[in-house]
């Protein structure tokens, strides 16, 4: 029987407003790049709260999936890619690789061509899971309008 878990919807709408937070990286490159950049190098409480977050929703969604092998939601494969996608950045960011720093710095180079094509697809992919959250909270009758 398929079933939408509580913490579902929540899943979209955090992921979805942590993505959506990249609109200030269109708006100010410079101070987008630095925050972040000193947030990862520093990790502090913040850093190991957020990432704390974002990993335990991604093995809570994981385990979902594959709890629900049978009857899984379309959705839920974001659990795999995406969280799969998450955990692992996690991993590289928290072991050092040189391959993954190399490329987060790239990421975060203010100058480059690609700058805005990269946060803005962050931003667009945040809308839609931020969307797909408010339609599983109107689904599961949490929420009436989104």
């Amino acid at each position: 029987m398929k079933k939408i878990y509580s913490f579902e919807p929540c899943f979209f709408l955090f992921f979805g407003l942590f993505h959506l937070h990249r609109i200030w990286g269109l708006i100010d490159r410079q101070a987008y790049a630095v925050f972040w950049i000193g947030v990862m190098e520093n990790r502090g409480v913040f850093y190991f709260l957020l990432m704390g977050i974002l990993a335990a929703l991604c093995v809570l969604g994981m385990i979902t999936f594959f709890a629900n092998l049978r009857w899984n939601y379309w959705w839920r494969w974001i659990y795999i890619f995406g969280g799969g996608y998450l955990l692992f950045d996690l991993f590289a960011i928290a072991t050092g690789l040189r391959f993954w720093r190399d490329l987060i710095l790239a990421m975060f180079d203010v100058t480059a061509s690609y700058w805005n094509l990269l946060w803005g697809g962050f931003v667009v992919m945040g809308g839609a899971v931020f969307v797909l959250g408010c339609l599983l909270l109107k689904r599961v009758g949490l929420f009436y309008r989104c």
